[in-house]
C-alpha cells in the first residue's frame, strides 16, 4: 500500500510502536511523515467514461437516503479508466456499498458491455444475500437491455443516479480514486495484460489489507464476511 493514508499507517503499525516502547500519537507522526517528505499529494484527472446520451430507459434512484445494514443489500458500479502507453483499457467495478468490498471487476480494451457484464456476473456469482440493489450511473452500459436483463434474471434491482448530480455515485468513484491514489493504478501501463496483473494485486490489497476510516479500520473482507 505504497500511498496509504497516515491515520491507516498509524492504525496499523500502533501495535508494532507499542511493543517496541515507541509512543508516538497520531499528530506527531504525522509532523514525522512531513519533515520526510512522506506525505502522499492529492493528485486529480477525469477522463469521461460515461455516455448518458442514448435511447435506454434510465431508471430512478432506489437508494436515495438509504443506509445499508448488511452486504449485498446495495452494490455500486462504475466505469474507469486505466492509461497504457498505446491508449487505454477500462476498469469496471462493481462495490458492495455496506462493507465497501469490490466484489466484481473486469479489465477490458473497450467501453463497450462485455467488460461490465464479466464482472457482474463475478459479483452475482460469489453473492451471500438476496434483494440486492444494483446502482449506477446512467451510462448506456448500465442501461442497456443485456445488463438489465441480466439484473433481473439474477433478482436484483436497478438503480440510477439523477441527471447531473455528481454525488449519486460518489461511494463507487470514491473506490475508483483509491485505487489510483494509493494502488498506482493512475500509471502508465505498458499493455492490457500488465495492466490487469496490476488491477488484480490492487483489489486483492484493497480488500484484504486496506482499513477504512468509515467502518471504524475494519478492513472490506472483515465486515463483508461477518
Amino acid at each position: 500500500m505504497p500511498r496509504l493514508g497516515g491515520r491507516k499507517l498509524h492504525h496499523l503499525i500502533a501495535p508494532s510502536l507499542r511493543e517496541h516502547k515507541v509512543f508516538i500519537g497520531r499528530d506527531l507522526f504525522f509532523k514525522w511523515l512531513r519533515q520526510q517528505e512522506l506525505l502522499v499529494e492529492a493528485k486529480k484527472s477525469y477522463i469521461r467514461t460515461t455516455n448518458s446520451f442514448h435511447r435506454f430507459y434510465k431508471h430512478g434512484n432506489l437508494i436515495k437516503e438509504k443506509v445499508p445494514t448488511k452486504a449485498d443489500q446495495i452494490w455500486v458500479s462504475d466505469i474507469t479508466y486505466i492509461r497504457k502507453q498505446q491508449g487505454f483499457c477500462y476498469l469496471a467495478l462493481i462495490t458492495d456499498a455496506y462493507s465497501r468490498k469490490i466484489v466484481g471487476y473486469d479489465v477490458s480494451d473497450s467501453l463497450e458491455l462485455t467488460g461490465c457484464i464479466r464482472a457482474l456476473k463475478m459479483a452475482t456469482k460469489n453473492r451471500i444475500g438476496n434483494n440486492t440493489i444494483h446502482h449506477s450511473d446512467r451510462g448506456i452500459q448500465y442501461c442497456s437491455n443485456q445488463y438489465v436483463g441480466l439484473l433481473e434474471q439474477k433478482g436484483i434491482r436497478v438503480s440510477m443516479g439523477e441527471a447531473g448530480n455528481c454525488y449519486d455515485n460518489a461511494m463507487a468513484e470514491r473506490v475508483n480514486g483509491i485505487l489510483k491514489n494509493e494502488f498506482n493504478l493512475d500509471s502508465t501501463f505498458k499493455d492490457l495484460k500488465t495492466a490487469q496483473k496490476a488491477v488484480l494485486q490492487a483489489i486483492k490489497t484493497y480488500n484484504e489489507l486496506r482499513p477504512h476510516l468509515a467502518l471504524k479500520m475494519k478492513k472490506p473482507v472483515e465486515l463483508y464476511a461477518a
